[in-house]
């Protein structure tokens, strides 16, 4: 097994093992904030890691394009509870938003 690869693919980053999809964190922009909402990671690559390794890779890339991480998934909201080095540009998770995402998902 290669090392994972992560990339961003429109409103999403995926993490590739082989080439295969092994699993991906979904997002939408708002502003200066992007807001995670659901990461999925294949019944295969579960228990390896994979999760940490792409939203580690996600975050970094968030930090990168000068925005704020808004962690309204679990998986991302468990990770940043481990890795306070993004709590500077953690933002919480406030009514506003979810109405706003429940908007910009239907």
């Amino acid at each position: 097994m290669t090392e994972p690869a992560v990339r961003r693919s429109g409103h999403h980053y995926e993490i590739r093992v082989d080439g295969e999809l092994a699993g991906l964190t979904q997002f939408r922009d708002r502003e200066d904030q992007r807001v995670f909402y659901h990461t999925e990671i294949a019944g295969t690559f579960r228990g390896k890691g994979m999760s940490a390794v792409l939203i580690a890779a996600a975050l970094d890339d968030t930090r990168a394009a000068d925005m704020r991480i808004v962690p309204v998934c679990p998986a991302v909201a468990k990770y940043l509870t481990k890795h306070t080095e993004f709590a500077d540009i953690t933002d919480p998770v406030a009514p506003d938003i979810l109405n706003w995402l429940d908007a910009v998902l239907a």
